[in-house]
């Protein structure tokens, strides 16, 4: 039973979607309702300090005006909308469709049968998907309950060995429902979470940090993880000082995620086309079809990856905004398993269907989750192992491009940079600035090992799905030593 006009909590979203369609007079509509719940842990020095919980309902109008095969869009996006507001969305996404000028990316607009993603709406769903229709579930602090147990016995452990504990624990659960004039329904339900601890020494002088991924806590693991930042800060009892310079250096999943996550972002065909990055081609085109690196490495990104089941994203493109990566006129546009980097080629770019017009290339979206294999089985400790003196880092920090020419980046190493010799760790060392290019990284790649679950420490509050192997790198580049701690 629908609630009275203007109670938001009466609204459900798969309506707000119909209401708006029902309400818009522009040629073409897409109207996306994202409804949003989580909830978060904080703790500090052993104590958790505080919890809590919310929920948001975004509504996004995406109005099209056509003219031959001109199309001007309009797009107004707010939050907490009613439902006697849905129209004071529709009508200003109108009329900046009306006063805008013709998009660059102007498609038409998907049909059912057309190449959108099926099972996910209507009255079928997708394995482990809500049909259109369902209610909306979402999430509350009730999903951290073995966790907190745990994180509970993990401060006593703590408080016994000496050691601090800092961090966090979020999780959402965001239900998208998208609705376009030709008749696509479309929904996906996307649960988030992560976890972040800092261990500190009784004296803050030595610092670890272990962060993860997850779908549910479920397979969060705070013992392991407390026992990693104990070992860690083990090897930080003795300090060594070292200068700038390139050292061989292992990379763990972490850091590899931090640097491949910029370089998926930077992937696109469009700025590639223009001439403005690293995967431009000299006098015109794209790099597409070069090799970037001598070992068989496999950067992909796949919405339902089998052996990754904890990675699944949505089945189909959700474009809120059109950007050079990404159209509104492909919202519902089925997404496919895709090859970035093949066996060490460059494979494919962030493709729209206009770009993908433009260069020739086959249509390949950006897909919310990146995944590197290079065939390796060996663990991080058996690299250790093999190498005479090298460095191991965490995690980076404060990255930032610097040339995007050559996808150069800058940033900060943080919270564990140690110093390995004759296949043992036997210190910490300073930290360092590094200037590094992902990409030419790549061609000095010497080992990889085995891929696993991977949280970035600079993205994992935007970008959370990503499996990576632990690398050896011949020369990575510590431009300067950094007296941040």
């Amino acid at each position: 039973m629908t609630a009275p006009s203007g109670n938001q909590e009466g609204i459900r979203p798969q309506e707000t979607v119909e209401r708006a369609l029902a309400a818009a007079r522009c040629d073409d509509c897409v109207v996306i309702a994202d409804e949003t719940s989580s909830a978060n842990l904080r703790w500090a020095g052993n104590t958790l300090t505080t919890n809590g919980v919310s929920r948001s309902r975004q509504l996004t109008v995406i109005a099209i005006s056509r003219d031959g095969t001109a199309a001007r869009t309009g797009v107004v996006s707010r939050a907490g909308v009613r439902d006697d507001q849905i129209e004071d969305v529709v009508r200003p996404a109108e009329m900046e469709a009306a006063e805008g000028s013709p998009a660059e990316d102007a498609q038409p607009l998907l049909a059912p049968g057309d190449g959108e993603a099926s099972g996910t709406g209507g009255a079928q769903a997708g394995a482990g998907q809500a049909a259109w229709d369902d209610p909306v579930t979402g999430t509350g602090i009730g999903v951290f309950r073995s966790f907190s147990a745990a994180l509970g016995e993990a401060f006593g452990v703590a408080v016994a060995a000496g050691q601090r504990l800092y961090g966090f624990a979020q999780h959402s659960a965001t239900s998208s429902f998208l609705g376009t004039s030709t008749g696509l329904r479309l929904r996906h339900d996307q649960p988030t979470g992560h976890v972040d601890v800092n261990a500190k020494s009784a004296d803050l002088a030595r610092s670890a940090w272990a962060g993860q991924g997850t779908r549910d806590f479920a397979d969060v693991d705070v013992g392991a993880i407390l026992a990693d930042l104990t070992r860690r800060l083990e090897w930080a009892t003795r300090r060594v000082d070292l200068p700038a310079g390139r050292y061989e250096t292992l990379l763990p999943p972490t850091a590899m995620a931090d640097l491949l996550i910029y370089l998926y972002w930077s992937a696109g065909a469009k700025d590639a086309l223009d001439g403005r990055t690293v995967f431009s081609k000299p006098g015109g085109g794209t790099r597409v079809g070069e090799r970037l690196s001598g070992l068989p490495l496999t950067l992909r990104s796949d919405p339902a990856p089998v052996a990754a089941p904890g990675l699944s994203c949505a089945p189909f493109v959700v474009a809120h905004a059109s950007t050079r990566r990404s159209s509104v006129f492909d919202n519902g546009l089925a997404l496919q398993p895709t090859d970035w980097i093949s066996g060490g080629e460059l494979a494919a770019l962030v493709q729209t269907r206009h770009s993908a017009g433009l260069s020739g290339l086959a249509v390949t979206p950006m897909i919310g989750n990146l995944m590197l294999d290079g065939g390796g089985s060996a663990s991080l400790d058996e690299m250790i192992g093999r190498t005479g003196r090298g460095l191991l880092l965490t995690c980076l920090w404060y990255i930032r491009e610097v040339d995007p020419q050559t996808l150069l980046l800058t940033g900060l190493t943080r919270d564990g940079t140690y110093l390995v010799e004759n296949g043992e760790v036997t210190a910490a060392v300073n930290n360092f600035r590094f200037n590094e290019s992902p990409v030419s990284m790549l061609a000095r790649v010497a080992e990889v090992g085995a891929t696993g679950p991977a949280l970035s420490r600079e993205w994992g509050d935007y970008f959370t799905r990503t499996a990576m192997p632990p690398v050896r790198v011949e020369g990575f580049n510590m431009s300067s030593v950094s007296q941040a701690s």
